[in-house]
């Protein structure tokens, strides 16, 4: 007799750090632990904002002198005091050259010096407000970001509040849109964390559901009877193999007072909550982070929730294709043919290769139905991509320049580096099949003919594509803390929160 097994239970997780503005010196706000900006100056370093309220009490420049501090980002040295009052720790942070990087660099920074902290003040920002301010906030946030199992609890909490001092109330709107964009990143960093005894496609779309009605969106799914029904072949097939079957997941977000004239743009990712690869099994070193790879989905998950937030002009639909590439005798094999929405049809030559039949799927409904003004997927789609970028940045084609360069621009701002790789047509021979309009894995350059698959689906909309082959972190790494990646969510928004973020696009 078969035993049902008891439902999971995800334990309780930690959030991230509350930030508050104040326009008051560190001192006079009778802190515990005070953080201050390190500048490289020309012929000696120069401590930023907030020092000259220290008096010379402390010797901060000999302290940095000793310590053979450099200034440079997110360099951290620490300064203890004794004595009387609620002051003990002065944590002396280098900011560099001061660009958005280094200031993402010196939040993180901060952020890991005071984990099980009740709060930290912190004039790092009010070195360069304009500059400082949103990149500060998303490498405090990320920095301290943990996802947990574990039985006893979290292994550390991170600091409960950050209060930016020297600055104003005439901040407030700027540092709600950074919270907003740096809790994104938060969110889809949890959502590719969660293991996949608990996340399947249907646990995914109950997310998306509770996450449209906290954040005023509307929220559609599919199941797999209305998937095989409406001809969503390429995501049904997928599914196929598994005990939990796939999903399509939409959500809808509209401006206040949007009229008829304001136009879409739609999101596609990619939800394999996990990825066997299939009958053309992964080796088991291959396969152990592969609950990650829904990050496309994620993504898509946390930009729609920061919409409202950031008050993007567009509209939005968001899409996110669901599906666990498993094994079972139901499975998806190597040499069948799926039809996709549309009729497009693909060779499967190897299982392995699934994302972009869920993604083609998603992507001709949107061109089919939605008929938006630009359409941008995101997934960890290739190794080759990995191979070719590392760990830290992604790689990203599109077939219109004018959404090229704003997505490039928003990459510069965000601090998730983007490069643009070639959508050439010279490698299209590859995809051909003897029997099916495509062969789904055509070999390499991997990521380029991933890319050109896709290509296919678009209905000829404006279209860029983010491959995320950077969906893990192995170690402290700037803002990211080891585990999923979450990559995208803070370049997408960033891109959506422009006053037009569809200039010149279609051109």
């Amino acid at each position: 007799m078969t035993k049902t097994l008891p439902p999971q239970a995800l334990p309780s997780q930690v959030g991230p750090p509350a930030f508050s503005l104040s326009p008051d010196s560190p001192e006079s706000l009778d802190p515990e632990i005070i953080a201050l900006p390190v500048i490289p100056g020309d012929e000696a370093l120069i401590i930023g904002p907030g020092a000259v309220d220290l008096g010379d009490r402390y010797d901060l420049l000999g302290h940095l002198e000793f310590e053979g501090a450099t200034g440079g980002a997110g360099e951290l040295t620490t300064y203890a005091v004794s004595g009387p009052g609620s002051l003990r720790q002065i944590l002396l942070v280098g900011v560099g050259a001061q660009r958005g990087d280094d200031f993402r660099r010196a939040g993180a920074a901060v952020a890991r010096a005071v984990r099980d902290r009740s709060g930290v003040v912190t004039t790092v920002p009010a070195a360069d407000p304009e500059v400082a301010l949103e990149p500060f906030v998303a490498g405090a946030t990320l920095g301290s970001f943990l996802f947990h199992w574990r039985s006893e609890g979290a292994p550390w909490t991170p600091v409960e509040t950050i209060t930016l001092a020297e600055l104003g109330a005439e901040h407030t709107e700027a540092l709600g849109r950074a919270q907003s964009i740096a809790r994104a990143g938060w969110r889809a960093r949890f959502y590719a964390s969660v293991p996949s005894n608990l996340k399947n496609p249907a646990w995914l779309a109950d997310q998306a559901v509770e996450l449209a009605e906290a954040s005023g969106l509307k929220a559609t799914v599919w199941d797999e009877k209305q998937l095989a029904a409406d001809g969503f072949g390429g995501i049904v097939a997928v599914g196929q193999g598994s005990a939990t079957p796939p999903r399509l997941i939409r959500l809808d977000y509209s401006p206040r007072k949007a009229g008829r004239k304001v136009p879409t743009v739609v999101l596609v990712g990619k939800g394999i909550t996990f990825d066997t690869g299939g009958l053309n099994i992964k080796p088991g070193d291959g396969m152990v982070n592969m609950k990650r790879d829904m990050t496309g989905g994620a993504v898509v998950l946390a930009v729609m929730s920061a919409l409202a937030e950031i008050g993007c002009p567009v509209k939005v639909v968001g899409l996110i294709a669901a599906a666990e590439n498993a094994i079972s005798g139901s499975a998806l094999r190597p040499g069948d043919v799926v039809t996709h929405y549309g009729g497009r049809t693909s060779e499967v030559t190897n299982t392995d290769a699934e994302g972009r039949l869920v993604l083609g799927d998603a992507m001709a409904y949107a061109a089919d139905k939605l008929k938006p003004a630009a359409m941008v997927d995101i997934a960890t789609l290739t190794g080759a991509m990995r191979v070719a970028l590392g760990q830290t940045m992604a790689g990203y084609f599109a077939d219109d320049d004018a959404l090229a360069e704003l997505l490039a621009e928003a990459s510069d701002v965000s601090g998730e580096t983007l490069w643009r790789m070639p959508l050439t047509a010279d490698y299209e021979e590859k995809l051909a099949s003897k029997v099916a309009d495509a062969d789904n894995a055509p070999g390499g350059p991997g990521a380029i003919t991933a890319a050109l698959f896709l290509h296919h689906f678009t209905g000829g909309i404006p279209w860029a594509h983010l491959d995320v082959g950077c969906g893990d972190a192995y170690a402290d790494v700037h803002e990211l803390t080891p585990g999923p990646t979450g990559f995208g969510a803070r370049v997408l928004l960033t891109w959506l929160a422009g006053q037009d973020p569809l200039a010149g696009v279609g051109g």
